[in-house]
């Protein structure tokens, strides 16, 4: 029987987007710990926010930080030496790290040049913690956590299309990406896409047959869902799936956040037991 692998977002996926409870995904969640599936959390949430969640979900799988940044593997979790030409593991604080992500200062740097060159941009390393908990509807323990960033910069910029591509556009010139789910974010040659590869691969090597699920809502979860065999969005606050995802085979879960997530997941691994 292929091992099931799913991949998630948190943000506006398995956590509501207001008030970031995963109660409505609760069934789910119990039947993936029955039944040992490794839920590996894939957000644009830094290191410190998603191992705050992780403790909570009790979740003790590898997880994916900053938007494809960084990769966390728990020490001895594959029982294999990790190595490969395409990238360096370091040992820290009891996992090995993958680094994929653009160095955080150099990203700030990027912010401050489009400040100067009149763009209207407003990064996370701008604000005070309490602006950042404000805007995004957090308490001030976890607005903390999240100005502790490694390689994405979240941003707000005050502008209209004409000149959100020419911010884009300058984004590209200096040599650094963009992508956007609650926010805006700068980051370097990293994707969701590309680490969750990473850890595709590695499963195969852990497990005999794998089927690979992933969940998402927004534009920055393009690259992850294109990965696996099933590609899942979740219905946006209003009710809407976001129409910049396109991909073939995407499945549209009936459900708002965690609701549709619930659903998807009850679905998806009944009809892949067995």
């Amino acid at each position: 029987m292929k091992e099931v692998i799913i991949f998630t977002d948190l943000d506006g996926t398995l956590l509501d987007y207001s008030t970031y409870s995963f109660n409505a995904a609760l069934p789910a969640l119990q039947l993936i710990k029955e039944r040992n599936v490794p839920l590996i959390i894939c957000s644009s949430k830094t290191r410190k926010e998603i191992e705050y969640y992780r403790i909570k979900l009790l979740n003790r799988h590898p997880f994916i930080s900053e938007n494809g940044g960084g990769i966390f593997i728990p020490k001895n979790y594959f029982k294999f030496k990790l190595q490969s030409s395409n990238f360096k593991v370091i040992e820290e604080n009891g996992h090995q790290v993958i680094n994929l992500g653009a160095k955080y200062s150099a990203l700030r740097s990027a912010i401050e040049e489009l400040k100067k060159e009149g763009f209207n941009v407003t990064g996370f390393g701008d604000m005070p913690i309490e602006e950042v908990a404000t805007i995004t509807g957090v308490t001030l323990k976890e607005a903390k956590m999240a100005k502790e960033r490694d390689f994405d910069e979240p941003f707000i910029f005050q502008g209209n299309n004409q000149e959100t591509q020419k911010l884009l556009n300058s984004i590209k010139a200096k040599g650094f990406n963009y992508t956007q789910g609650r926010f805006f974010h700068i980051l370097g040659n990293s994707d969701k896409g590309k680490a969750a590869s990473i850890l595709i691969n590695l499963y195969k090597r852990k497990f005999a047959e794998i089927v690979t699920i992933a969940i998402g809502d927004s534009p920055n979860d393009i690259a992850m869902l294109e990965k696996v065999e099933y590609p899942v969005i979740v219905q946006k606050p209003d009710g809407r799936f976001d129409p910049q995802i396109d991909i073939p085979n995407l499945i549209k879960a009936d459900g708002i956040g965690p609701e549709g997530w619930n659903k998807a997941v009850l679905n998806l691994i009944s009809s892949n037991a067995g």
